[in-house]
């Protein structure tokens, strides 16, 4: 298997120059799993720290934009939208987070998604930490990517 971010045993970017532009689109997740008396405390808009969704996807955009400093080899994308939204599960206490991000550029934005429900998802942690220590985030994954030489992927 040859790994596309080395070249004779050293790290390197991708050199994408030649890649045609295309649209793409790719969509992720996080689970945030919450105890009982610190759910419906959240349900209830009971953060000692204040509403926690609209800071956190603030700060999920703000992450999706700025991954590529945050990613050593990731490449700097004309992100073209970005949306982050919460589905909130009262039979498993949980909070989903979803990601979607598009751009019309030469790679991916598989990482800008991922880093997107990553950030909103350890924001929504600080905001409700007093509450619960024991938050657990799980399940972190790229449920769709579009575009490109490998075409469509699905991951439901």
């Amino acid at each position: 298997m040859k790994f596309s971010h080395l070249k004779k045993n050293k790290v390197s970017m991708v050199d994408i120059s030649k890649k045609k532009l295309t649209n793409r689109t790719a969509r992720a997740k996080l689970t945030i799993n919450f105890s009982e008396k610190s759910f419906k405390k959240i349900l209830n808009s009971n953060s000692p720290k204040g509403e926690i969704y609209n800071t956190a996807r603030s700060a999920g955009i703000f992450a999706a934009k700025k991954t590529s400093e945050l990613i050593p080899l990731c490449h700097n994308l004309p992100i073209t939208y970005i949306d982050i939204d919460f589905k909130i599960d009262k039979t498993t206490l949980s909070i989903e987070i979803l990601s979607e991000v598009k751009t019309q550029f030469s790679t991916g934005v598989e990482m800008e998604a991922l880093t997107a429900c990553s950030v909103a998802g350890l924001v929504i942690y600080d905001m409700c930490k007093s509450l619960d220590k024991k938050i657990v985030m799980t399940e972190l994954k790229l449920l769709f990517k579009k575009g490109g030489k490998s075409g469509t992927f699905e991951n439901d």
